[in-house]
């Protein structure tokens, strides 16, 4: 079956996270290193690249050659997958700063996509809650092999399920944004609000899929449990957990864990075809809650850039427990593994997010000091793609061609 439930379920397991359109380039930053101003490609203005000392073998200066190269992939994956708006990041110390906008933040209005709107960051909320998880572990108020049962009561395997399994996806418990119940709820009436009880009976009623520790299984449930976790430990909620001991702690200002569908202005507009029809919606307004602890987070390029070295980095965390988040066992994907709330693909270091109307990449090279981060407004799937990954292999392609990124999109089974 190929229709809209499994459509929602692809996109439900990446938050945790797709005829041609014809959009403007938006004006606003261009590229460059911070030096000198000057007209871009196209006639758009903003910072021109100079030339500066060469850091790192793989990575080449952003010059205006390579600007032009990034514009043209990026405007082609636009034309290819149908993408209303998109913004492109990088940033590499010595070599250049290339920050550009391409498309429609609203296809009603026209208004132009900009590099200062939030986003909703759909999976990438994850690193945010296992960072919590793991400032416990530094306090001694957690291990990382104290198993889940005796934090949270009536899990499937609760007392061999660890926290490091949890975090590192390898529980084996079904992922509740798979279940059929789920899908129905939320497509019904996507501006309910979701309680983690929930959505963990979505998971519950199902079995496990293999006993704790045997494979790599990305599931949104994991996350929801880690979340119950750092609340009974803190005896907080965890909104205010994340938001004062990791988002103040990280000098982030604009991103935050929303108790409901807010959404902060100046945003985007969001489009998916992950509906009770099939047909594509504005999504903008409905409420991410069903995410929670997996995927409910909002943010913006600037917190998104600062968020991507401190998280590849560790500088939250003691450095034994940043090398245990940086361990990342094979998952399957050719080149890619995953750690703690964190991957390493083709030595790019990050997470993606992805939930309906929004996708987001945030990535750390860590010897080149590069930084990538694209955000866009739809999801919707481009022959069974997720567009991030479209966007992160064309870009990669050019600034780090021997570490090009490319994470297949999961592609579950569905029911008959």
């Amino acid at each position: 079956m190929r229709g809209t439930q499994r459509r929602w379920r692809r996109a439900a397991v990446a938050a945790a996270a797709c005829g041609l359109l014809a959009v403007p380039v938006s004006a606003g930053a261009a590229y460059g290193d911070g030096g000198a101003t000057g007209t871009g490609p196209n006639g758009t203005t903003g910072p021109v690249a100079t030339a500066t000392p060469s850091t790192g073998t793989d990575f080449p200066r952003l010059t205006p050659a390579i600007a032009r190269q990034l514009d043209d992939a990026i405007r082609k994956v636009m034309g290819e997958a149908n993408v209303p708006g998109v913004t492109v990041g990088i940033w590499i110390p010595g070599k250049g700063t290339y920050v550009r906008s391409f498309g429609v933040a609203d296809k009603a209005t026209g208004q132009p996509m900009t590099d200062n709107l939030n986003i909703r960051i759909g999976s990438e909320t994850k690193t945010f809650t296992v960072t919590a998880l793991l400032e416990l572990v530094d306090q001694h108020k957690v291990g990382l092999d104290d198993p889940i049962g005796k934090y949270v009561s009536g899990v499937p395997n609760g007392d061999e399920i660890t926290l490091r399994q949890l975090a590192g996806m390898r529980s084996g418990l079904f992922n509740y944004s798979m279940d059929e119940g789920f899908f129905k709820a939320l497509t019904s009436d996507p501006r309910r609000p979701f309680t983690p009880q929930e959505l963990l009976g979505y998971s519950f009623k199902h079995p496990v899929l293999f006993a704790p520790g045997e494979k790599f299984n990305y599931s949104n449930t994991n996350l929801i449990l880690l979340g119950l976790v750092i609340e009974k430990v803190t005896g907080r909620p965890l909104h205010e957990v994340i938001g004062k001991d990791v988002v103040q702690r990280a000098g982030l200002s604009h991103t935050l864990f929303p108790t409901g569908a807010e959404f902060p202005e100046p945003h985007a507009q969001g489009y998916t075809n992950q509906t009770a029809t099939g047909k594509v919606e504005n999504s903008t307004d409905w409420n991410p809650s069903w995410g929670w602890a997996a995927g409910a987070m909002i943010s913006d390029l600037e917190d998104l850039r600062s968020w991507a070295r401190t998280l590849a980095t560790g500088t939250l965390l003691t450095p034994q427990t940043q090398a245990e988040r940086l361990k990342t066992p094979p998952t399957g994907i050719a080149g890619a593994g995953y750690g703690l709330g964190i991957f390493n693909v083709q030595g790019w270091i990050g997470h993606n997010g992805s939930l309906p109307g929004y996708e987001t990449l945030t990535l750390y090279y860590p010897s080149a000091r590069a930084t990538l981060v694209v955000l866009l407004n739809t999801d919707i799937l481009h022959d069974g793609v997720e567009p991030s990954t479209l966007f992160g292999q064309a870009v990669t392609q050019i600034v780090s061609p021997n570490h090009v990124y490319n994470l297949p999109s999961p592609t579950p089974t569905p029911k008959s």
